[in-house]
């Protein structure tokens, strides 16, 4: 539920989440310039009704007008090599035009031309979206960035939100990247608004790490926007039973469930995770978009695109409005 949504010092202002581990995790604003926004036109978006029955497994459409549809993808190694492949970049640009929102992760290019150019070929048929990308990270020479590519036409960005999360006890191999949406459309003070929490695990690190998130994940919380609808999303390189103490914070919740993300479809390793009882927006619908299946590629084809499929949920564009009608199950998995 959204209190405040504004560019204001107060959400600038540094916060320290203390205690449940003894780990610090500190605010940081400090960062490259968000990518400049283009000017979305208003939108006459209906209040959401309850959802109908479950979707069919090829659903992956965009979004209907009374809900949004957010997701996560793993571009694996996205840099220039992939933008110089059609086909690669063919699959790609369909999948984000898909989606209101996509988190996007391994972001891996020294070349800063990579982010506006994918964006170019998401709009070459029209579209609206817009991008903003965090700092390249990692301990190593293999720096990744992590990415919000976002439908301008539906969701609005507080770009005075964006930040990455400073780590002074480095307990996260590439630390989040947070930023705050509203839905366009309805009234400002009707219209879902939400922070967004960006992350990619360290495989070697999991257990760690998932228990150093649990902190961020409350960090984000309290972070003095009084935007308590959290989605932290990413490839977590996990299934949904082993998220160590992220897992178990009051009422945390996960989206995907009882299926595989990776392209080889023997693994689960991307979800959204968020709390229930703040965020009763989630319609309960849900998805993993199989790129072998969806667009008629052989597994080599498949893998060239990413060893990952981009996971996604679905909620409604009022606050709290769909908590009155939560679908049953696991509408609109792609397998």
């Amino acid at each position: 539920m959204l209190r405040r949504f504004s560019r204001s010092s107060a959400v600038l202002s540094l916060f320290v989440v203390a205690g449940l581990c003894g780990c610090d995790f500190v605010k940081s604003v400090s960062g490259p310039p968000a990518a400049k926004p283009a000017a979305p036109a208003a939108l006459n978006i209906p209040a959401p009704s309850s959802p109908g029955p479950t979707q069919p497994p090829e659903l992956a459409a965009p979004s209907a007008g009374n809900t949004i549809r957010i997701a996560s993808f793993n571009i694996q190694v996205f840099g220039t090599t992939k933008l110089a492949k059609p086909q690669v970049m063919d699959v790609l640009t369909k999948v984000v035009r898909r989606f209101d929102c996509v988190a996007i992760q391994e972001v891996r290019s020294t070349d800063a031309t990579v982010m506006p150019r994918f964006v170019e070929m998401i709009n070459a048929g029209g579209g609206r979206y817009d991008y903003v990308v965090g700092p390249r990270l990692g301990r190593t020479n293999s720096k990744e960035q992590y990415a919000f590519v976002f439908n301008t036409a539906r969701l609005e960005l507080d770009r005075g939100s964006v930040y990455t999360v400073s780590d002074p006890r480095d307990l996260l191999h590439r630390e989040p990247l947070v930023a705050r949406f509203r839905v366009r459309g309805p009234p400002p003070g009707q219209a879902f608004s939400f922070n967004l929490v960006n992350i990619h695990t360290d495989p070697d690190e999991t257990v760690g790490e998932l228990n150093a998130l649990a902190d961020v994940f409350v960090g984000v919380q309290r972070d003095g926007s009084g935007e308590d609808d959290v989605i932290l999303l990413g490839d977590l390189n996990v299934d949904e039973y082993h998220l160590g103490r992220l897992g178990q914070l009051p009422g945390i919740a996960h989206a995907v469930t009882g299926t595989t993300t990776n392209t080889r479809r023997d693994k689960m390793y991307d979800n959204l995770v968020f709390d229930r009882r703040a965020t009763v927006e989630f319609t309960g619908r849900w998805g993993v978009v199989d790129l072998e299946r969806e667009f008629g590629l052989t597994a080599d084809e498949a893998l060239a695109v990413s060893d990952h499929c981009p996971v996604w949920a679905e909620f409604g564009v009022l606050e709290s409005a769909a908590g009155a009608g939560i679908a049953a199950g696991s509408g609109g998995l792609t397998r």
